[in-house]
């Protein structure tokens, strides 16, 4: 048997169709397609030279890496490799080579520090650390039985405050931007971000065709969005991608509100699964996905290797 490591290739459906089924196997909680794999190649900012690779085990995809830099850190060198290898496919050298092959690549760019997601499992964790690198922190994915759980009545908003979707700024989605940037930075992360630009924005949020503006609940006060719930969708998932409150309005209950009316509407329109994820440090969060009735359904472990 022959293992070979090679470029997606975004204009051939082939490649992207087998790494999302790939991902989908190793990753059954988050939501990913062949087109949206293929849009991400296409509009994902230059800078952050996102280069998906493919295994191949005599010429059948068995393993896949997503490879990148941060490029919205203001410190630089920062990269990062997932690698995600098929079941039934381990233990037979292609996450190695994909894992190397990276390596390589982010060197040649400049990289001097590498994030890498595992399974917190025995066998991904041991993985990572034959490779170098050290254990960080972890985070949660949960999952939700949208079509049999009781999810929380819809509440009345408060005097003075709106519940709108995303539809509503379809025209001009600057105010989400700006409500985006500002939570986003709050998240738990050992990488500092600079989210200061609203055309990538467009290209990798907004525009992306995952997300779902329908589902997308955004809550309203003082005449600006103040609190919001970003969702993704493939037609049979929901997924939660970001839920946050500008820092002026928290404390009440503004992103519950936003979050329980998308988790309705993704019900009411027929969805059976919803996904989210949470920093295992992220209490405030975790409590508010446990009060909708989400569980935890696996967890990961960041790794971090300094590439000198």
């Amino acid at each position: 048997m022959t293992v070979t490591v090679r470029d997606v290739r975004p204009e051939t459906p082939e490649d992207t169709a087998a790494f999302a089924r790939i991902r989908r196997r190793t990753l059954p909680y988050m939501i990913s397609t062949g087109a949206s794999l293929a849009y991400d190649l296409r509009h994902t900012h230059p800078d952050a030279h996102y280069r998906p690779l493919l295994a191949e085990e005599d010429g059948e995809p068995v393993g896949t890496a997503q490879v990148g830099l941060v490029y919205d850190s203001p410190e630089p060198g920062h990269a990062y490799v997932n690698v995600y290898v098929d079941p039934d496919r381990q233990r037979r050298g292609a996450g190695s080579l994909l894992a190397a092959t990276a390596e390589e690549r982010l060197r040649a760019l400049g990289a001097t520090r590498l994030y890498t997601w595992v399974s917190d499992a025995p066998a991904p964790r041991g993985f990572a650390e034959r490779r170098g690198c050290r254990a960080g922190r972890s985070a949660h994915f949960l999952r939700l039985d949208l079509a049999h759980g009781a999810l929380p009545p819809l509440r009345t908003p408060p005097p003075g405050v709106e519940l709108v979707t995303g539809t509503d700024f379809a025209d001009d989605p600057r105010p989400l931007f700006a409500l985006d940037a500002e939570t986003v930075v709050d998240e738990p992360s050992d990488v500092e971000r600079e989210f200061t630009d609203y055309e990538a924005w467009l290209e990798e949020t907004w525009n992306h065709p995952l997300l779902s503006r329908e589902l997308t609940s955004v809550t309203v006060g003082e005449g600006r969005p103040v609190a919001f719930t970003a969702a993704r969708t493939d037609g049979t998932r929901y997924g939660t991608v970001m839920t946050g409150t500008l820092r002026a309005f928290r404390g009440r209950g503004l992103a519950k509100l936003a979050k329980n009316h998308s988790l309705h509407r993704a019900r009411e329109a027929g969805l059976r699964e919803a996904f989210t994820g949470n920093d295992a440090g992220n209490e405030p969060m975790l409590a508010i996905n446990k009060w909708f009735g989400y569980e935890v359904c696996a967890t990961e472990v960041q790794y971090v290797r300094e590439l000198g």
